[in-house]
């Protein structure tokens, strides 16, 4: 690899692109929008349109599309060609502002949740200036690619963009109108700060391609365990193989080519798992830049005879995948809100922001724990390797201390508010020995962010982002009501009033023991925390009475585009379990059932030539009928689950509750008895790749 420096970002519309190819006056406005958040000027939009064009063709592509993020999850995009005719009927290349400002895609067949008809096509998609346009490159086509959002005609929601960005502005107005109050007149805009962490299996392709199931569900139905899994612990942090080494370094450069900072590559807890973390950086860019990364590096595998699984658990008995997301928030002067200080009025702050998240976690658990509910999660939250349902916040013995003293101190004078001044800034110095020693709570204080480690590892995490951005503003807004009814009372004195009523009412939230213990999960109950189980359980905190007021309040998302979410949720939820129940029905009948005719014709073969020869063998008969009752069993167990599939349900929730608890039952059954063959049936016999070698082999 070359200098990073020499090609970083070379395949991105980039702010040194621009300033080369826009009149300083067109650079200068665009800039305002990118960074102040001020509207788009119209008048620069057909320039901007010309150099984009320019730049784009000049590298070597072709087409352009509008590239966005449908609720059914990754990335959306259709490709038109810069052709046109002139004046003359004559095939030119154009690309105008009005077709860099905004798409119409066909949108019948996106998922709407009842928000418009199968036959009612018309979407729109819209230009988000925010983030920056790049080239999509595949082989040797190229393509310039412009993030966009997208809305139905009636410019109702149809992304998880768009949320996002109205999440980030309430924020934003939440967040100023408190620093006002305290006196802070240098903020003017509030950015949210992302680092997402990307953890991946890689299975070789020939493994790959024997597995049905890996191939259509992105996940493992069957599988014995292996000999040597992980509980060796010699994966995690090992030395990375040379195979690997060589994927990852041409991972890190297609990601720098596209100004993507990776930073930080590893081996995870389990063989064959790996980990790819990135610079922390604004949240919009952050999350654009991690669904490029999933696309990327499945690309790259391909190159090395790979397969990228991003299944949350695509192997059972081993660790998942998660993806970390780390979050913060800061202002247009640099200031980290969750940054301790040598500033008392700097440390208020980040009292007052740890304060309001607590008051959004402790309010709205259930709609944090909705948010990453899906098929694939449901197999990692709280199955010793991942957090528990449970959302809690983990501070760390220091912080939770201070917060104590804060909540116990009963005269606020100079001197505590001194002694808490002090407490604060001491934090940095020891919050690596005191933050991330809790690898099993939800939400983790880690020294200048907060970390949400629920969030799956295919999911797209904006919905996480715009989660913990809207329960930040929930909190912000209460406490900014409570700091109005003493507003002439010392700011930091009352700031800290109110502080120690939110520290007291949220204690309920803050636990640093271990999740995974039957204990929390008792205690979790009697503090009344919402512990949804499966998505079916997590989904129906979408469309409680105080979520649609957050929601409505925030101009985040309307009650009507809210049902939609859940109904879209829902669909996805149960079209996946169809297609694992169905994928494992059928590796049953055509591949386990066959390997098992085969193995008995051969054991009962060998037991009657004994027989024949004198010498009868009990011992190849009972093998036989292991093997018989086996048939008998994967066969009947199949038809059970065959059985559930064909039965009714009044509505879309009745059916995932069913699907949750009957047919997840029903497809466990079949596979105890699927994993026994495997482990009794001769190895040229069955069918498909096994754990050991799946986990093992590059």
């Amino acid at each position: 690899m070359a200098n990073i420096t020499d090609f970083y970002g070379e395949l991105v519309f980039n702010k040194k692109v621009m300033r080369e190819r826009l009149s300083s006056d067109t650079y200068e406005k665009l800039i305002s929008t990118i960074q102040n958040g001020s509207p788009l000027d119209d008048s620069i939009a057909e320039n901007i349109a010309h150099a984009m064009k320019e730049w784009a063709i000049s590298n070597g592509a072709t087409h352009f599309t509008h590239w966005f993020q449908p609720q059914r999850g990754g990335t959306a995009e259709k490709h038109d060609s810069f052709i046109s005719y002139s004046n003359d009927n004559e095939i030119i290349e154009r690309f105008s502002g009005k077709q860099l400002i905004q798409s119409e895609p066909d949108a019948s067949s996106f998922p709407s949740g009842g928000i418009r008809s199968t036959f009612e096509a018309r979407g729109y998609t819209a230009w988000d200036p925010t983030s920056p346009a790049f080239l999509l490159e595949t082989g040797k086509t190229k393509t310039l690619v412009i993030p966009s959002v997208f809305l139905s005609w009636t410019g109702e929601v149809l992304d998880l963009k768009t949320p996002y960005l109205r999440s980030v502005r309430s924020l934003n107005d939440a967040c100023i109108k408190l620093q006002r109050m305290l006196g802070n007149r240098m903020a003017r805009r509030i950015t949210v700060n992302c680092g997402p962490e990307q953890e991946y299996f890689v299975v070789s392709k020939k493994l790959y391609d024997t597995r049905p199931d890996l191939r259509i569900c992105g996940r493992t139905l069957f599988g014995a365990m292996p000999s040597k899994g992980q509980q060796m612990e010699d994966h995690y942090f090992g030395a990375i193989p040379e195979k690997m080494t060589k994927f990852m370094e041409k991972l890190d450069h297609e990601l720098y080519r596209r100004g993507i900072p990776a930073k930080t590559r590893h081996n995870e807890v389990s063989p064959n798992q790996f980990e790819l973390a990135l610079l922390f950086e604004d949240a919009n860019l952050a999350i654009d830049h991690n669904l490029q990364v999933m696309n990327v590096m499945k690309g790259v595998a391909e190159e090395f005879g790979f397969v990228v699984l991003l299944h949350e658990k695509p192997y059972a008995g081993v660790n998942g995948s998660g993806k970390h997301v780390n979050w913060s928030i800061s202002d247009n002067t640099g200031a980290n809100y969750l940054e301790p200080s040598a500033s008392p009025l700097k440390n208020i702050n980040f009292l007052i922001t740890l304060g309001a998240l607590m008051l959004g976690v402790d309010r709205f658990g259930g709609l944090l724990r909705a948010c990453v509910a899906d098929a694939g999660n449901d197999h990692r939250l709280g199955a010793n390797e991942a957090p528990p349902a449970i959302m809690s916040i983990y501070l760390g013995e220091y912080l939770t201390n201070l917060i104590d003293q804060i909540e116990n101190t009963d005269n606020l004078n100079e001197q505590t508010m001194a002694n808490i001044n002090l407490g604060v800034r001491n934090l940095p110095k020891i919050s690596k020995d005191y933050s991330d020693r809790n690898r099993t709570s939800p939400i983790a204080f880690t020294g200048n962010k907060f970390e949400f480690r629920a969030v799956g590892s295919s999911q797209n995490p904006s919905e996480a982002v715009t989660t913990l951005n809207q329960l930040c503003t929930y909190g912000l807004f209460i406490i900014e009501k409570r700091m109005l009814q003493n507003k002439d009372m010392d700011i930091r004195e009352n700031a800290l009033r109110v502080l120690k009523e939110v520290f007291k009412e949220t204690r309920r939230i803050r636990f640093e023991g271990n999740g995974y213990s039957d204990s929390w999960q008792k205690e979790g109950v009697n503090l009344g925390l919402p512990n949804a189980k499966n998505t079916p359980a997590a989904l129906p905190s979408y469309l409680t009475k105080d979520v649609i007021e957050l929601m409505e309040g925030t101009h985040v998302l309307t009650e009507r585009e809210l049902k939609a979410k859940v109904d879209i949720k829902l669909e996805t939820y149960i079209k996946t379990k169809e297609i694992e129940y169905k994928t494992a029905t059928n590796m049953a009948r055509t591949l386990i059932l066959p390997a098992l005719t085969k193995q008995i014709n051969l054991t009962a073969s060998a037991a009657a030539n004994m027989k024949n020869s004198g010498i009868p063998s009990k011992a190849l008969e009972e093998e036989a009928k292991t093997f018989e009752n086996l048939y008998i069993k994967i066969k009947e167990k199949t038809n059970e689950l065959e059985d559930i599939l064909v039965k009714e349900q009044k509505d879309m929730l009745s059916k995932a509750k069913y699907y949750a608890d009957k047919a997840e039952k029903a497809l466990e059954a079949l596979r105890i008895f699927v994993d026994n063959a495997e482990e009794l049936v001769a190895n040229e016999f069955w069918p498909m790749a096994k754990y050991q070698e799946l986990l093992t082999i590059l």
